[in-house]
C-alpha cells in the first residue's frame, strides 16, 4: 500500500472515530435540562422589579431539544414579562446553545451553557436589540425533583463588571415532565394518494 493510501485509510478512521466521540458526547448531554421539564411555580426577586411570582413550563421536543415558557406575573395574573427558549445541544462545540424569544425582538439574545457537577451554567445576553442589552451569569442550583434555585449576576457594560446576585428564583414543581410529539410525522404516501 502506499503512502498516500496508507494516509488516507488513517483519515477516515479518524474521521469516524470522531464522530463515534461526537456522539457518545450528545448522549451523555442529552439529559442535562431534564430537570426543568414540567410545570413550575416560583418567586423571583430582581434587584430591577423588586419581588414577584411566575410561571414556567418546559418539554422535550421530539428532536431533543427544549422549549420552554416563562411568564412573571402580578398578585391579580397580570403578565409583566414572557419569554419563549429553545435550548439545543451542540455536540460538535460540546456545549448547550440557547435563543430566547419575546414578541417583536427577534432571535438575537443567544446562550451558551455547560452542567457542571450538580449545577448549570448558563452565559446569555438579553436585550439585544433593546436600547439596554445586558449579558447573565446564570447558576441552576439545589436541583431537585420537587424544585430548585437559580440565580444570576449580570452585566451591563458587556462583562467588565458584574452585579452579583441581581436575580434569583426559587421554583416548585406543580406538574410533572412532559414532552412533545412530531409536528409532522411520517405519514405513508400511499395513504396520501
Amino acid at each position: 500500500m502506499t503512502s498516500f493510501w496508507r494516509g488516507f485509510v488513517l483519515f477516515v478512521w479518524l474521521s469516524v472515530m470522531a464522530m463515534a466521540q461526537v456522539k457518545g458526547d450528545y448522549k451523555a448531554h442529552r439529559g442535562d435540562f431534564d430537570y426543568l421539564l414540567g410545570d413550575w411555580e416560583f418567586t423571583v426577586t430582581s434587584k430591577d422589579y423588586g419581588k414577584n411570582l411566575g410561571y414556567w413550563s418546559a418539554m422535550r421536543l421530539e428532536t431533543g431539544q427544549v422549549l420552554d415558557e416563562f411568564r412573571v406575573v402580578s398578585d391579580k395574573g397580570e403578565t409583566y414579562h414572557v419569554s419563549s427558549t429553545v435550548r439545543s445541544y451542540n455536540k460538535f462545540l460540546d456545549r448547550w446553545e440557547l435563543v430566547t424569544m419575546e414578541q417583536g425582538n427577534g432571535l438575537l439574545d443567544f446562550g451558551t451553557g455547560n452542567k457542571v457537577g450538580d449545577e448549570v451554567h448558563i452565559e446569555q445576553k438579553f436585550g439585544v436589540n433593546g436600547d439596554k442589552p445586558s449579558v447573565l451569569r446564570i447558576r441552576y442550583y439545589n436541583i431537585q425533583a420537587d424544585r430548585f434555585s437559580w440565580t444570576a449576576d449580570k452585566s451591563t457594560d458587556g462583562g467588565k463588571t458584574w452585579v452579583k446576585d441581581h436575580q434569583q428564583i426559587e421554583a416548585r414543581r406543580i406538574g410533572p415532565a412532559r414532552s412533545m410529539g412530531a409536528l409532522a410525522p411520517a405519514r405513508n404516501a400511499e395513504r396520501s394518494k
